[in-house]
C-alpha cells in the first residue's frame, strides 16, 4: 500500500463491501475507531460507578445493586454486541463510521440517564439511549446481510432478534409494579439469547478470537482506570477533611495492591482460546461480572473512603464487605473463565478459592482489623494468591518466562 493510499484509508474510504474479515488474519489489532468508541463508556462506566458508591454509602444495598446491575448490564451488553460485529464486519468506510457516531451518541444518552435511573426508578433516558445504540447494531447486521451472502442468515436472524427486544424494552416503560422486575429478567434473558440463536440458526460469524481477547483485555484496563480515578477522588476528600491517618494510609495501599492484582491475574497466561461458540459465549457472558464486580470495587473503596470521614452510613463488616465481595467475584470469575478457555493462567483452582475466601474473612473482620487494616489485608491477600499461582505455573513449565 503506498502513502496515499495508506492515508486515504486512515481518512475513511467511502465505501467498501461488507464481505467479513478473516478470523484468522494475523496481527489482529483493535483499530483508533474501537478505542474511540470505548472512551464513551468510560463515561457511562463511571456515572454507574459513582451511583452506586453513593447508594452504598447511605445504606441502600438493595435498590442500588439492582439499579447498578440493571444499568451495568445496557452498558456491557451494547459494547459487547458491537465489539463482536466490529470483529468480523470491520470495514471502516464512511457509512460504518457514522453508525458507529449514532452508537456513541446513545452511550452518552444512557450515561445521562444514569442518575434518574439509581434515584427516581426512571430509566426512560437510559433506555432510549441504550435502543438508540441496538437499533444503529440492527443497521449495521441489515448491512452485512445485503452485502456479505455467506452470513446472510445469521445476520438476519441478529437484526430480527435485536429488533423485537428493542420494542419490548419501549414497551417495559409503562410495565406496572411487580411486572418491571419480571419483565427486565426476560428482556434479559431475550437479549442473551439472540446471538446463541442467530449463530446456531446460520452459522457462526466470522470473528476474531486474538481480536476479541485484545478487545476484553482493553475494556479490563478502561474498568480498572475507573476504580483508581474513582478511588482517587475519594482519597483526595478524605484527604482534605481529615489529613493523611494512618487509616486512609491504609486503604489507599490496599486498594492499589487490589487494582494490580486483579490486573496481573487478568494478563496471566497465555493467549485465550475460543474453539467453540459455547466456550466463546460462556466467556464472553461471564465478563458481564467481572466487568461489573471491578467497577464496584472502585465504589466499594469510595464508600469505605466515606466511613472513615463519617458521611456514609455502614457498619464496619458492611464497609468491609463492600469491597470484600465485589474482590472475591473477581478471583473466583478470572479463575473459572482462565480454565475454561485453556490459557494455563490458573495454577490451581484451590489457590484461587483460598484466595477469594480469606478476602471474605477479611472483609467479616473489619471491626476487629478496622477498615483500614481489613482493605490492607485484602490487598495482601490478592499478592499472595496472585505470587502462589506464578510460583505454581512457573514449575509447570520448568521455570520458562
Amino acid at each position: 500500500m503506498g502513502a496515499g493510499e495508506a492515508a486515504a484509508d486512515r481518512a475513511g474510504t467511502l465505501w467498501r463491501a461488507m464481505r467479513g474479515r478473516d478470523p484468522g488474519e494475523e496481527h489482529r489489532a483493535a483499530t483508533p475507531l474501537e478505542l474511540f468508541f470505548d472512551l464513551t463508556f468510560v463515561v457511562a462506566v463511571a456515572q454507574a460507578s459513582v451511583q452506586l458508591h453513593h447508594a452504598l454509602a447511605e445504606g441502600h444495598f438493595g435498590t442500588g445493586l439492582a439499579g447498578y446491575a440493571a444499568v451495568f448490564f445496557a452498558i456491557w451488553w451494547a459494547w459487547m454486541n458491537f465489539t463482536w460485529f466490529a470483529s468480523a464486519y470491520d470495514t471502516d468506510d464512511v457509512p460504518y463510521r457514522l453508525l458507529t457516531l449514532v452508537q456513541m451518541a446513545g452511550v452518552l444518552v444512557l450515561a445521562a440517564g444514569v442518575p434518574a435511573a439509581f434515584q427516581q426508578g426512571d430509566f426512560s433516558v437510559v433506555v432510549v439511549g441504550y435502543v438508540v445504540m441496538r437499533v444503529a447494531m440492527v443497521t449495521q447486521w441489515l448491512r452485512a446481510a445485503a452485502e456479505h451472502p455467506e452470513g446472510r442468515v445469521s445476520a438476519l436472524w441478529y437484526a430480527a432478534g435485536i429488533t423485537v427486544v428493542q420494542v419490548g424494552w419501549i414497551a417495559r416503560l409503562w410495565a406496572p409494579g411487580v411486572w418491571a422486575p419480571v419483565t427486565f429478567v426476560a428482556l434479559v434473558a431475550a437479549e442473551l439469547a439472540v446471538p446463541a440463536w442467530a449463530e446456531y440458526r446460520g452459522g457462526s460469524t466470522h470473528w476474531h478470537p486474538g481480536h476479541i481477547a485484545e478487545r476484553y483485555g482493553l475494556f479490563t484496563i478502561i474498568v480498572l482506570g475507573e476504580v483508581v480515578l474513582a478511588t482517587l477522588a475519594a482519597f483526595r476528600s478524605a484527604m482534605a477533611d481529615h489529613g493523611l491517618s494512618a487509616t486512609v494510609l491504609m486503604i489507599a495501599l490496599g486498594g492499589l495492591l487490589l487494582v494490580f492484582g486483579l490486573w496481573w491475574t487478568y494478563f496471566t497466561g497465555d493467549d485465550v482460546g475460543l474453539p467453540t461458540l459455547r466456550t466463546a459465549l460462556a466467556w464472553g457472558y461471564g465478563h458481564y461480572a467481572v466487568f461489573a464486580s471491578l467497577a464496584a470495587l472502585g465504589a466499594g473503596l469510595g464508600a469505605v473512603l466515606d466511613t472513615v470521614e463519617h458521611h456514609a452510613h455502614l457498619s464496619g463488616q458492611a464497609a468491609g464487605l463492600v469491597v470484600a465481595v465485589p474482590v472475591a467475584v473477581v478471583l473466583l470469575l478470572l479463575g473459572l473463565l482462565h480454565r475454561m478457555t485453556g490459557t494455563g493462567a490458573v495454577g490451581h483452582g484451590l489457590l484461587v478459592a483460598a484466595g477469594a475466601l480469606v478476602v471474605l474473612a477479611l472483609g467479616l473482620s473489619s471491626p476487629v482489623l478496622g477498615v483500614g487494616g481489613a482493605v490492607l489485608g485484602m490487598g495482601l491477600a490478592v499478592a499472595a494468591t496472585l505470587a502462589a499461582n506464578v510460583v505454581v505455573l512457573r514449575r509447570r513449565t520448568g521455570g520458562a518466562g
